[in-house]
C-alpha cells in the first residue's frame, strides 16, 4: 500500500513542483483574493463570450435556458462592481489576517492522486449540504431573506456573472464554509487549490443560463447533480432546488424540481 501511494503521489509531483517554485506568491496575503478572482473572471468569460453570440446565432440561442432575456453590458458592470467590491473590502482584509495567525505552510511531497480526488469531493459534498442548509433558512424566514439573501436573487435569468452577486453576509458565509472544509480534513495545498477551483467552476456552471451538451449534470448519472437547469429554475421560481450541486438533499427534503 505504501508503495501504491507513493507511486500515485509521483502522478502529481511534477505539477507541484512547478507550484512550488512559486512558493513566495502562494506564501503572499494577496494570493487567496487574486487566485479567487482570476479563476473566477476566466471560468465566466466563456459565458459571456456566447452571452454575446447568442443575440447573433441560433445555434447558441438553443443552448440557453431563458432565451428570452439577454444579458445587457449594465448588469455585467453591476455584477463585476459587486464582486470587486466584496473580495477588495473585505475578504482581502480576512485573508491578510488569516496570513498573519496562520502562515501557509508548504511540504515537498505532492499528495496521491486517489487521496487528492477523493478529499476534492468529500469538499464538495460538504459544502454541497452547508449550502443547502444555509440556502433553505434563508429562504424560510423572511427577515434572514429581505436582510441578507435577496439580493443573489436580482436577477430570475441566470447569467455567469450573477454567480457572486451576492451581499457581504452571504459572499462571507460561503466563503467560509469553502475555506474551512479543507481544513477540517487536512488537505495538502494542492488539494485545497484543486477543491477551489472545482468549486468555483462548478458555481459558474450553475448560473451560466446555458444547458451545453457537456454540461456536468449531463456526466453524472442517475440526476444526482442539478447542474444549470436545476439552480435557473431556482433563480425562476425561488421556492425549489435549494441545493447548489447535487440533488439529493432537495429530494429528502422535497424541494427539488427538474422541470418547468
Amino acid at each position: 500500500m505504501k508503495l501504491y501511494l507513493e507511486q500515485m503521489a509521483m502522478l502529481l509531483q511534477p505539477l507541484w513542483t512547478f507550484v512550488l517554485g512559486h512558493a513566495p506568491l502562494l506564501r503572499s496575503p494577496f494570493f487567496p483574493v487574486l487566485f479567487s478572482l482570476c479563476v473566477y473572471l476566466s471560468f465566466c468569460l466563456p459565458f459571456l463570450l456566447l452571452d454575446a453570440l447568442s443575440t447573433r446565432w441560433a445555434w447558441v440561442l438553443r443552448y440557453k435556458l431563458q432565451p428570452q432575456s439577454s444579458v445587457s453590458w449594465s448588469s455585467v458592470r453591476r455584477c463585476l462592481a459587486l464582486t470587486l467590491y466584496n473580495h477588495l473590502v473585505f475578504i482581502f482584509p480576512l485573508t491578510v489576517l488569516h496570513w498573519y495567525l496562520r502562515p501557509v505552510h508548504l511540504t515537498e511531497e505532492a499528495p496521491p492522486l486517489p487521496r487528492l480526488l477523493a478529499q476534492v469531493l468529500v469538499c464538495l459534498l460538504l459544502f454541497d449540504f452547508q449550502s443547502f442548509a444555509w440556502h433553505l433558512l434563508h429562504h424560510r424566514v423572511p427577515w434572514l431573506y429581505r436582510t441578507f439573501h435577496k439580493v443573489h436573487h436580482t436577477y430570475t435569468s441566470t447569467s455567469a456573472l450573477t454567480a457572486e452577486y451576492s451581499g457581504t453576509w452571504e459572499t462571507l458565509s460561503l466563503g467560509l464554509f469553502a475555506a474551512a472544509n479543507p481544513l477540517l480534513l487536512g488537505c495538502h495545498p494542492l488539494t485545497e487549490l484543486a477543491f477551489f477551483v472545482v468549486n468555483i467552476w462548478l458555481s459558474v456552471e450553475d448560473h451560466c443560463g446555458y444547458d451545453l451538451p457537456w454540461a456536468t449534470h449531463r456526466l453524472v448519472p442517475l440526476g444526482l447533480y442539478g447542474g444549470a437547469r436545476h439552480h435557473d429554475l431556482h433563480h425562476l421560481k425561488s421556492k425549489c432546488n435549494f441545493a447548489p450541486y447535487f440533488t439529493h438533499w432537495d429530494r429528502l427534503a422535497g424541494t427539488l424540481q427538474t422541470q418547468d
